[in-house]
C-alpha cells in the first residue's frame, strides 16, 4: 500500500513526524507537504503564481502552496505511483465543528476524497505537542484498521480528533457528528506603532455546543472521536420546501 502523508503545519511539524512514523508499518509512506504554515487555508489553490517543489534532507518533497496544492501536486506530479491513501495531520489543534471548514489538514484530505483516494484528517485536541509522539502506538492500530478496511465509502473523508489526554488514558473511540463552535471576542482592533490602524482575527472565546454524541463531547471525555464527512453539502431536507417557494426571474 502506498499512503501519501501531508499537513497544513509544514513539512518540520511535530504532528506530520508522527503520522508518518506510525503509519510505516501500513505501507511504504510517501510526504508531500507545505513549506510552512498553511494553517486555515482550507481549500484555497495557488492560481496566480508558479508553485515550486524541493526534495529535503529527510527525503519528504516539500511545496511553496497551500495543503490542496500539495495533494494536487503529489497525485497529478510529483510521485511515482498515485497513493491508494492519504492520510493529514497529525493537525497542531483541534479540528471540530465548523472548523472543518476552515482547516488545511482537512482540505488535504478533501481534495483527497474528490481525486477519489480515501483520506483521513488527523488532528490533536491538546495545546503540549510534545506529548505527540506518545499517541503514535495508538495511530497504527487505529489507522491500520482504517486503511485495512475492503471497501471504503465513496465521497467520504474521516476526521480523527485525538483528546487532550496521556495516550495510555484515552478510553476508546466514538463516532461522532459535528458539534458547533461559537468564538466570543476573536476580533481585535488596535493601532500598531506607527498609529495605523490593524484588524487581527483568532483567539478569544471558544463556546461548544452539540448533541450527545458531537465530537467536542468525546473528546471532552477522553475518547477519539471519529466523524465521517461527506462531500455533498446538499441540505436533502429543504429541496421540496425551498422548492415551493416559488423562486423564479422576471420576464425579460
Amino acid at each position: 500500500m502506498h499512503i501519501l502523508c501531508t499537513n497544513d503545519d509544514g513539512y518540520l511539524a511535530r504532528g506530520l513526524n508522527v503520522l508518518a512514523s506510525a503509519a510505516n508499518p501500513l505501507g511504504r509512506i510517501s510526504i508531500v507537504a507545505p513549506d510552512r504554515e498553511q494553517s486555515a487555508t482550507s481549500n484555497s489553490l495557488t492560481l496566480h503564481h508558479p508553485l515550486r517543489a524541493r526534495r529535503a534532507r529527510d527525503g519528504a518533497i516539500v511545496v511553496d502552496g497551500t495543503p490542496t496544492d500539495c495533494v494536487i501536486l503529489a497525485v497529478g506530479e510529483l510521485l511515482d505511483q498515485r497513493p491508494d491513501f492519504v492520510l493529514s495531520g497529525v493537525n497542531h489543534g483541534s479540528n471540530m465543528g465548523e472548523d472543518v471548514l476552515y482547516s488545511g489538514t482537512v482540505a488535504a484530505a478533501i481534495e483527497a476524497t474528490i481525486l477519489g483516494i480515501p483520506a483521513v484528517a488527523v488532528s490533536y485536541v491538546g495545546s503540549d505537542f510534545e506529548d505527540l509522539p506518545s499517541w503514535e502506538g495508538v495511530l497504527t492500530t487505529l489507522l491500520g484498521q482504517i486503511v485495512g478496511m475492503p471497501s471504503f465509502p465513496p465521497d467520504t473523508l474521516l476526521s480523527i480528533n485525538l483528546p487532550a489526554v496521556p495516550a495510555t488514558e484515552v478510553k476508546g473511540v466514538r463516532v461522532t457528528s459535528l458539534g458547533k463552535r461559537r468564538y466570543r471576542d476573536s476580533l481585535t482592533r488596535a493601532l500598531d506603532p506607527s498609529g495605523r490602524e490593524y484588524f487581527w482575527i483568532g483567539g478569544g472565546v471558544t463556546r461548544w455546543t452539540g448533541a450527545p454524541a458531537s465530537d467536542f463531547r468525546a473528546v471532552e471525555e477522553g475518547y477519539v472521536s471519529v466523524t465521517p464527512l461527506h462531500l455533498d453539502l446538499t441540505n436533502y431536507a429543504l429541496l421540496e420546501e425551498v422548492g415551493g417557494w416559488g423562486l423564479e426571474l422576471p420576464s425579460p
